[in-house]
């Protein structure tokens, strides 16, 4: 490859941004991060953000590496045949490499009548920022439903509630599914202390301005409903002409690579490989972050990528600002019995928060320096 490679970065989330400052490993590398703000979002602090308790963007200043290029603008489309980045501002970037790091964004169902209309989500600054706004209008003691029973419908629940509001949280099937039963029990009397309404079992059939109706026909009371049940992609790779999944996340093999395009590679929230993503969450994306780089690296170098190697260890909640919760788990990411929860369950979340941006930090630095714990097992690579 003659001339300096040039490798475009889509996406300064936890995995692009890593993934820009890993790039750095080897010198004479032309960088861009494209991003559509210009300042990174701390995306597991959104529910604080919403609550009035904490901040969630810092500036990329103190994040990039030397010579990576940030370019504030939105992607439109990935030209593979002429190898361009096409903005939404007109510019165009050339390209020998792609990083595919779109992340995930909201996923409001069309199915329930009122919710797009209606329902607030909280999976982007834009969209936090229109919730939080929305609830400094409500009196306090107005009824706010969060719909979701996930981690982040229940940290987002915890942090209303901590703060006096009066919350229900609607569980389509059971609290927290991902945690273990004595997890989960504990989750749930944190809740009921800090008089959160846990529905479980029920599905919301209807969202209206002032309430949400129930699949069974009930009607409860809501000033403000918060939509929380998971996450979708940005249509982008779709749009590319690029093969996804059901929801569009793009298909790759084991080694990040497109199943399309061995010029596009992908990570994070966005990338399926094998057809088998891993949990959405800021844990995976830096490692996924890094592997991605080291794979256009091999790429550059005309040598084989690895394939993903990655571990998890568990997962943690934030119940408010003194509480938390840390499951731990298997390789495979399902529960174990063993949890800590209270105020070490705080710190350690509140640690594992600052630990995200530290080593995108670290990385700037020294590039090549992210570890992470590997040997966790993954299906056979798809057949290009």
């Amino acid at each position: 490859m003659s001339g300096h490679p040039k490798v475009v970065v889509i996406g300064g989330g936890y995995a692009g941004t890593l993934a820009a400052n890993h790039l750095r490993m080897r010198a004479g590398l032309d960088i861009s991060l494209v991003n559509p703000r210009p300042e990174f979002v701390e995306r597991i602090r959104l529910h604080q953000y919403v609550a009035g308790t904490g901040d969630a963007t810092i500036d990329y200043g103190t994040l990039l590496g030397e010579g990576i290029e940030l370019v504030v603008d939105s992607v439109t489309l990935i030209d593979t045949a002429t190898r361009t980045v096409r903005l939404a501002s007109g510019r165009a970037l050339d390209y020998d490499y792609v990083i595919y790091a779109v992340g995930s964004t909201r996923a409001i169902p069309a199915s329930v009548p009122g919710a797009a209309d209606f329902a607030y989500d909280i999976a982007e600054f834009e969209s936090a920022r229109r919730l939080r706004a929305r609830l400094a209008e409500l009196p306090a003691d107005a009824p706010v439903t969060v719909v979701g029973g996930g981690l982040t419908g229940v940290e987002t629940a915890a942090e209303l509630a901590e703060k006096g509001r009066t919350v229900t949280l609607v569980c389509g099937r059971t609290l927290a599914p991902s945690l273990s039963a004595p997890a989960r029990r504990s989750m749930a009397k944190w809740l009921s202390r800090h008089g959160v309404t846990v529905v479980e079992g029920v599905a919301v059939g209807e969202v209206g301005p002032d309430a949400v109706v129930f699949a069974d026909g009930s009607v409860r009371p809501s000033a403000l409903t918060i939509w929380a049940t998971g996450f979708g992609v940005p249509e982008l790779a779709a749009a590319s002409g690029l093969r996804t999944d059901e929801i569009g996340r793009l298909l790759t093999d084991e080694t990040l690579t497109s199943v399309d395009d061995e010029r596009i590679v992908a990570a994070g929230d966005a990338a399926a490989p094998s057809g088998e993503p891993l949990r959405m969450s800021c844990y995976a994306a830096g490692p996924l972050g890094a592997q991605a780089a080291n794979t256009v690296l091999s790429r550059i170098e005309g040598t084989e990528p690895a394939v993903i190697d990655l571990a998890f260890t568990g997962s943690c909640v934030s119940l408010g600002r003194r509480a938390g919760l840390r499951q731990f788990g298997r390789k495979d990411d399902t529960a174990t019995n063993v949890y800590f929860d209270g105020r070490l369950g705080a710190a350690y979340k509140e640690m594992t928060i600052k630990l995200s941006v530290s080593k995108i930090r670290r990385e700037a630095r020294k590039p090549g320096s992210s570890l992470w714990f590997k040997g966790g097992p993954r299906p056979e690579q798809v057949a290009t």
